[in-house]
């Protein structure tokens, strides 16, 4: 591999070359900061590879370098609360005299202080205890959580950040993950508030955009640099993976050869996965979509299937972000090269 490839296929991180979405981060940025917050809560949707972790990386590193800001990262597969009460903890140890007695919290959730005197609390009234600090020092606290889904660990801390956000504490959440997790997240009649929490539903990259970097980094024409873009389709991933083949191999490979190697990285990071997570009669539907763009009444024909049933199929889909609309009546594969992928797949 060259050195210096400013591309990357690791997700969520912030690659050398990345475009922004600014009005996103823009918006959820000055909700947070407001002095009465529309909400302190936002959602962040997409398919796999639509940069939402990368954003939510983008909005936290930003934060984070405000004094009167603690981030914390959450990770979903652990006990939210439990995780919460650590972390928070060991980011607030760089703040200097917030506990007059100094605290410490181990895994059984007991809070010491420093000057010999114990107390036990649980891992809630460790965080009470923290917000209630942090609240007379006028800071925030911003959590993250990537790939949010809708267990039961999940309504325990959603339910009790919801407690804390009674007591007005200064707390706010960012929250990614799939379509169908945030459905479910949403919709759980024990998660009211998050039911009126806004969502940032993670659209294509501009194409312009990606045209202007490839022809930057890569010295192209703006023809050539726009080929590159158009094959992309704004898919966040296809602009990293793609461009990193490019930087690899244009002095040595043909176009159909890198595109061919684009092809095995979007089968081996992403694809295989959605491919996993669609029912038989959507993968029929892509199928009957192909790399074309294709009239509703024509998928209907080979699907068999009525026009009526069929906005039933194509809902699903444009919320999965794995069709979209390409006029009236018309649809669209919106992952680049999805339809080369699949077609080999049994």
């Amino acid at each position: 591999m060259k050195k210096d490839n400013p591309f990357t296929l690791t997700f969520g991180k912030q690659p050398g070359e990345y475009i922004s979405r600014y009005e996103n981060t823009d918006t959820i940025i000055s909700t947070f900061e407001a002095d009465n917050p529309i909400s302190n809560a936002y959602l962040i949707e997409g398919v796999r590879g639509s940069g939402k972790t990368v954003l939510m990386t983008t909005i936290a590193n930003i934060l984070s370098e405000k004094t009167e800001w603690v981030v914390v990262d959450l990770n979903s597969t652990q006990d939210l609360v439990e995780d919460f009460a650590q972390r928070l903890s060991d980011e607030c140890r760089k703040i200097p005299n917030l506990f007059k007695n100094g605290f410490s919290v181990s895994a059984g959730g007991i809070s010491i202080g420093l000057n010999g005197i114990g107390q036990t609390q649980d891992n809630v009234g460790i965080i009470d205890s923290i917000l209630a600090s942090l609240k007379k020092k006028n800071k925030k606290v911003l959590i993250t959580i990537d790939e949010a889904m809708p267990t039961e660990n999940m309504r325990h801390f959603a339910s009790q950040f919801q407690i804390y956000l009674r007591k007005d504490y200064q707390i706010f959440l960012l929250m990614t993950g799939l379509y169908e997790n945030i459905y479910a997240i949403q919709n759980d009649p024990a998660l009211t508030f998050l039911l009126r929490t806004p969502k940032i539903n993670m659209e294509p990259l501009s194409i312009p955009q990606i045209t202007k970097q490839y022809k930057s980094i890569f010295n192209l024409e703006i023809e050539d640099a726009h080929k590159m873009a158009i094959v992309t389709k704004g898919y966040a991933f296809a602009f990293q993976a793609l461009g990193m083949l490019y930087y690899e191999y244009n002095d040595s490979l043909d176009w159909d050869e890198i595109l061919s190697k684009l092809d095995d990285l979007l089968d081996d990071f992403v694809y295989k996965k959605i491919w996993e997570g669609l029912s038989e009669k959507d993968r029929d539907l892509i199928r009957a979509i192909g790399s074309k763009v294709a009239s509703v009444s024509d998928i209907c024909d080979v699907l068999q299937i009525s026009n009526t049933s069929f906005p039933r199929y194509k809902e699903r889909l444009l919320k999965k972000g794995v069709i979209s609309v390409a006029g009236r009546g018309l649809v669209e594969l919106s992952l680049p090269r999805f339809a080369e992928v699949v077609e080999l797949y049994p």
